[in-house]
C-alpha cells in the first residue's frame, strides 16, 4: 500500500523513534531560521536615529520587558512587580503580564500532577481516542491556533506585551486622533500658559509628532508590498513643523484627515465649526471654495519651518495635500530607492502571519480531529483495536499476513509534469540569462 506524497507523514504515527526525530528536525529548522533572520535584521540595522527610523520602520522585530507610558515616548527595559489585583487583568498593565505567568505556571504544575496521579474515565478514554497518538496532534493543534489567534488580536489592538515604541502605532491611534489630541492639549496647556504658538508648537517631541503620520499606520500597507516602511514612504529625516492655515478673513482651517483605507481623498479645509471653507477642487470651472479664490495661507510652528509663511497658491495647495497625511516630515527616497508606496510596520506583519497560521491550524485541528475521532469509518480500523498500525507497511492495513510493500512515493503524474518543467525552466534560465562574463580591456 504505497502511500501518495501528501500523506507519507503517517507512518510516524505509531513510530516514536521517527516521531521525536522529525519534530526535533522540525525544532532545529525553525530556531536556525529565526535565529539567522535575528542576525541578519541585527547587520543591516542602523541605530543611529531612534527617533525618526526606529527599529519598527527599519521591519526589526524589538525585545520584551518594554515599559513606557501611554504615548510610547519614554520606554525602556525594566523589572516589574506582579499585580494580583483586579488591575492586572488591564491589557495594558505589564504587572499583569509577571501576574499571570506565575498562576498559569502554578496551575500546570497542578494540572501535570493530577494527570500523573488520576487517570481518565474509561468511557472518555475511549470517546476521544486517547489511544491514539493522532489525538495528541489534534489537540496540540487547538492549544497553538488559539495561542496564534490571541498573539495576533493583543499585536494588532495593541497591549503591554506589544508596545508602539517597539512594534509602531496601531491603526486605531490614527482613526481616533489618539495623538492627535494629546498634541492639541499639550499645546492648549502652552497657550493657557501665554506662551506663543511659535513656543508651544517647539516644545512638542518629535517622536509625539511622528507618531501621528500616517505612514506609521500598519494598515496602510497592502498586497504584495514587501518590505519595511523605510522602503516605502523612505527615511524621516526631519519634522518640518505643524502648518496652519488661515483664510483671508483670519479663520483658522483645519485639514480633514485622510482615512485609513483610502489611497486618495479630497483636499478640505474646514473651520473650527466643522463648515467647509476652502478645498482643492476636482473641475476649477465650478469651484467656489479653491485655494485660489478664499485666499488660503499657510505658516509653519515648529520643526524646520518654524516661522515660515507661504501665500503661493501652489505651494499652499502642497501642503495642504501633505496634511491629509497628519504631521508634515521630510523623507528620504534616496537610499533605499523608496517608492514612495506605504508598508506595513511589523505590528501588521506579525498579526497578518498568525492570523493566518491561526485559520489553517484551525482546519488542521478539525483534520485530523475528525481522522482520530472516525478512525474506524476513514481507515477501517476497530476503535477498540490495542495493536499498534503501522500505515504503509502492508499492503492490507493492519493486515500481517498481506505482501509487505515497498516505501515508494505514489506521485501523481501532475506532479512529475511540474518537477519535470521546473527542472527545464531553471536550466533555460541559468544559459539565457546568466550575467554575461567580464571583458577586460586592459593590455
Amino acid at each position: 500500500m504505497g502511500l501518495p506524497w501528501y500523506r507519507v507523514h503517517t507512518v510516524v504515527l505509531n513510530d516514536p523513534g521517527r516521531l521525536i526525530a522529525v519534530h526535533i528536525m522540525h525544532t532545529a529548522l525553525v530556531a536556525g531560521w529565526a535565529g539567522s533572520m535575528a542576525l541578519y535584521e541585527l547587520a543591516v540595522f542602523d541605530p543611529s536615529d531612534p527617533v525618526l527610523d526606529p527599529m519598527w520602520r527599519q521591519g526589526l522585530y524589538g525585545p520584551g520587558i518594554w515599559v513606557s507610558d501611554p504615548y510610547g515616548l519614554t520606554g525602556k527595559v525594566q523589572s516589574v512587580n506582579p499585580s494580583w489585583g483586579v488591575e492586572g487583568f488591564d491589557p495594558f498593565v505589564p504587572g499583569g503580564i509577571a501576574s499571570h505567568h506565575i498562576a498559569a505556571g502554578t496551575l500546570g504544575i497542578l494540572a501535570g500532577l493530577f494527570h500523573l496521579s488520576v487517570r481518565p474515565p474509561q468511557r472518555l478514554y475511549k470517546g476521544l481516542r486517547m489511544g491514539n497518538i493522532e489525538t495528541v496532534l489534534s489537540s496540540s493543534i487547538a492549544a497553538v491556533f488559539f495561542a496564534a489567534f490571541v498573539v495576533a488580536g493583543t499585536m494588532w489592538y495593541g497591549s503591554a506585551t506589544t508596545p508602539i515604541e517597539l512594534f509602531g502605532p496601531t491603526r486605531y491611534q490614527w482613526d481616533q486622533g489618539y495623538f492627535q489630541q494629546e498634541i492639541y492639549r499639550r499645546v492648549s496647556a502652552g497657550l493657557a500658559e501665554n506662551q506663543s504658538l511659535s513656543e508651544v508648537w517647539s516644545k512638542i517631541p518629535e517622536k509625539l509628532a511622528f507618531y501621528d503620520y500616517i505612514g506609521n499606520n500598519p494598515a496602510k500597507g497592502g498586497l504584495f508590498r514587501a518590505g519595511s516602511m523605510d522602503n516605502g514612504d523612505g527615511i524621516a529625516v526631519g519634522w518640518l513643523g505643524h502648518p496652519i492655515f488661515r483664510d483671508k478673513e483670519g479663520r483658522e482651517l483645519f485639514v480633514r484627515r485622510m482615512p485609513t483605507f483610502f489611497e486618495t481623498f479630497p483636499v478640505v479645509l474646514v473651520d473650527g465649526d466643522g463648515i467647509v471653507r476652502a478645498d482643492v477642487p476636482f473641475r476649477r470651472a465650478e469651484s467656489k471654495y479653491s485655494v485660489e479664490q478664499v485666499g488660503v495661507t499657510v505658516e509653519f510652528y515648529g520643526g524646520e519651518l518654524n516661522g515660515v509663511s507661504y501665500s503661493d497658491p501652489v505651494t499652499v495647495k502642497k501642503y495642504a495635500r501633505r496634511a491629509q497625511l497628519g504631521e508634515i516630515f521630510e523623507l528620504d527616497r534616496a537610499t533605499l530607492k523608496s517608492d514612495g508606496v506605504f508598508r506595513s510596520s511589523p505590528r501588521g506583519w506579525f498579526t497578518f502571519g498568525h492570523a493566518s497560521f491561526a485559520l489553517l491550524f484551525f482546519f488542521g485541528h478539525i483534520w485530523h480531529g475528525a481522522r482520530t475521532l472516525f478512525r474506524d469509518v476513514f481507515a477501517g480500523i476497530d476503535p477498540d483495536l490495542d495493536a499498534q498500525v503501522e500505515f504503509g507497511a502492508f499492503q492490507k492495513l493492519g493486515d500481517p499476513t498481506t505482501k509487505r510493500q515497498g516505501r515508494n512515493l505514489d506521485l501523481n503524474p501532475l506532479v512529475y509534469t511540474f518537477l519535470l518543467v521546473s527542472t527545464l525552466g531553471i536550466i533555460f534560465f541559468a544559459i539565457f540569462f546568466r550575467e554575461p562574463p567580464k571583458i577586460s580591456t586592459k593590455k
